[in-house]
């Protein structure tokens, strides 16, 4: 039985995407934090961890790049998850007797439209989608909310009172699967790559990184820059790339290596994306 750590709960989208990923029996490790998942890792309490990365309307979490690369974490997985944000409380109620919604900072933002429409409710951020839903039942409160999954409101019991009110329909959350030592995989099975590096500051040397990725055949799915705190005015970039030969990453990977500084490879793995 693999041992997972999660940030949530039952019921979370950490909890579906590690139910979908691995598809034999797990035993979830439930933390409140990334950073506490990342511990629960180097402490080698768990086998693999599940962590969100960026959601394709809210952006980046741009503190887990860092989480990742600052503790020599592998990436060695991806899963894309469609997100289904549901309003849900205490049976009995109607959307008129809640007061007060609580949910993770992301899922409020995935919501926005829908709260303008009912001005009467308060939106207070929140750790965890899920555990706001185990709350409302377990101290069973009146005129309060949740915004979580369909599988947590089956879990905790609680009602629905509206489906899918996340502003855009098409809204997906990519999720990295990391351990602390990647696992071997055959050249054959990676079709994708995320890497992380420094560059001086002067005028196209990040052009000349972009030109080694293209000139090599690699498409750039993701760049996301993040400041140096140590070396004010200086970013790392986190970079990830697809490829249909490995043969054109190792390449570019070895004139990368030479380019830029601190030059380092986060996970290589298979393209989860559909």
């Amino acid at each position: 039985m693999k041992r997972i750590a999660i940030q949530g709960i039952e019921g979370s989208n950490h909890h579906i995407v590690a139910k979908n990923y691995f598809s034999e029996d797990i035993s979830l490790n439930k933390c409140m934090s990334f950073d506490s998942l990342v511990n629960s890792l180097l402490l080698k309490e768990c086998d693999n961890g599940v962590m969100a990365i960026e959601n394709s309307i809210a952006g980046s979490i741009i503190p887990n790049y860092a989480l990742i690369a600052d503790n020599n974490l592998s990436i060695t997985g991806e899963y894309f998850l469609n997100i289904s944000m549901n309003l849900m409380s205490l049976q009995n109620q109607q959307i008129q007797d809640i007061k007060e919604v609580y949910s993770h900072p992301m899922a409020l933002l995935q919501c926005k439209s829908f709260f303008k429409k009912h001005p009467h409710i308060k939106l207070i951020e929140d750790k965890d989608t899920a555990e706001v839903a185990e709350r409302i039942q377990k101290k069973q409160l009146i005129g309060v909310g949740a915004l979580a999954s369909k599988e947590a409101a089956e879990i905790f019991d609680l009602n629905i009172l509206a489906n899918d009110i996340q502003t855009i329909q098409n809204n997906a959350t990519r999720f990295v699967i990391v351990e602390p030592q990647g696992k071997i995989m055959s050249n054959t099975d990676i079709s994708k790559a995320s890497i992380k590096f420094e560059l001086e500051h002067k005028r196209g040397s990040l052009a000349s990184i972009l030109n080694v990725l293209s000139d090599c055949n690699l498409n750039l799915t993701k760049i996301q820059s993040l400041p140096r705190i140590e070396t004010p005015w200086k970013y790392s970039f986190f970079v990830d790339v697809t490829f249909d030969k490995y043969e054109d990453y190792a390449k570019a990977k070895a004139i990368m290596n030479i380019m830029a500084e601190d030059f380092k490879i986060l996970g290589e793995y298979k393209n989860g994306k559909l």
